[in-house]
């Protein structure tokens, strides 16, 4: 059951994820925990935890493009420097 029930949140929370992107609303996760709360706790857990995981992996992975770009950046401000005669 407990396979279920973090299979049912985890796409649920993606679903909700997008929805409050596409909404702009960053409060729409927590109204549909409490409304999933209302008749089961556990599956609000497994929800709230979903959308946990699932934001951080989201805010992990722009943090690395910012951090590849900006590396990027410096390496060919580098080698344009060293390419420009003295």
């Amino acid at each position: 059951m407990s396979n279920i029930v973090d299979e049912l949140a985890d796409k649920l929370a993606k679903d909700v994820i997008a929805a409050a992107e596409e909404l702009d609303d960053d409060l729409l996760p927590n109204r549909v925990a409490e409304v999933i709360g209302a008749s089961s706790p556990s599956t609000e857990e497994a929800f709230r935890t979903a959308v946990r995981v699932r934001m951080a992996e989201a805010r992990a992975r722009r943090f690395l493009a910012e951090q590849l770009a900006k590396g990027r950046a410096a390496r060919q401000g580098d080698q344009e420097q060293a390419a420009k005669p003295v």
